[in-house]
């Protein structure tokens, strides 16, 4: 099933259930339980949204060992975790605003659990229950400041730099499917989760044993190799296998 958030004219955001000629209602919201209903509506009528805006927006870093080579960094021998602030999210066909033209930021393709129950020390064989679905994520990154801080809170927690989307797809493996990223039509990023170092189930159990998972968290499972710079007027398309397409465009932001 995928879910999308949507806002329907005027309306505070919505849920709903993605069919092939609109949007059919969920009546009881992302975490309501409760299966689709009422009229379906039309796309041509709703403003698509993030898919959720995180509780916390939990990051995984050089989980993929090309990527960890192509930045001269060793494998961590245990999940390398982070907090990014969720004030950084936006959806699908929204816009990257880089805050300017002369430090590196890249992009950085990822699949992103949504988690739907709570839990803390949660054993890995029972952790993909606490699990509503999967999502499509770019973790944009200031280079620059990431070297100059020495962690990468700052760098990763501008607003815009967390495009998640388009829908949360709640029946998939996440265990071994393909991550394509797109500038300008030409393939960036191309990996598989199968090449993760610490897979989705090892993930949230080293996570929930520091901390407590909540429902309506997100998980940044790490970016495969071939991470790169946005410049303004890029287009960004970040394709996950069994979820969908995430768009961006790059601009630079105005001052005020």
């Amino acid at each position: 099933m995928k879910i999308i958030r949507f806002r329907h004219h005027t309306s505070e955001p919505l849920w709903g259930v993605l069919e092939e000629e609109g949007i059919r209602p969920l009546p009881g919201g992302l975490f309501g339980g409760g299966e689709p209903e009422g009229e379906l509506i039309p796309f041509n009528e709703v403003e698509i949204l993030a898919p959720l805006v995180p509780q916390k927006l939990i990051a995984v870093g050089r989980n993929y060992t090309a990527h960890a080579a192509e930045k001269g960094n060793a494998v961590p021998t245990e999940p390398m975790i982070f907090l990014v602030s969720p004030t950084a999210v936006i959806g699908s066909d929204e816009v990257i605003q880089l805050p300017n033209t002369k430090d590196r930021i890249e992009y950085e393709g990822e699949l992103a659990v949504v988690i739907g129950k709570g839990g803390k020390d949660i054993p890995r064989e029972n952790a993909l229950e606490h699990v509503l679905g999967y999502t499509g994520a770019n973790d944009v990154s200031n280079r620059d400041l990431q070297k100059k801080d020495g962690q990468f809170t700052r760098a990763k927690s501008f607003d815009t730099f967390k495009p998640l989307g388009p829908v949360i797809e709640t029946k998939l493996d996440p265990s071994d499917i393909r991550l394509v990223l797109r500038v300008n039509g030409e393939i960036r990023q191309d990996g598989r989760t199968s090449d993760m170092v610490h897979d989705i189930p090892g993930q949230i159990a080293f996570i929930s044993s520091i901390f407590p998972l909540e429902r309506g968290d997100v998980i940044l499972t790490g970016t495969p190799a071939g991470v790169g710079p946005l410049r303004p007027g890029d287009e960004v398309e970040m394709t996950i296998e069994g979820i969908g397409t995430l768009r961006s465009r790059v601009e630079v932001k105005l001052n005020s």
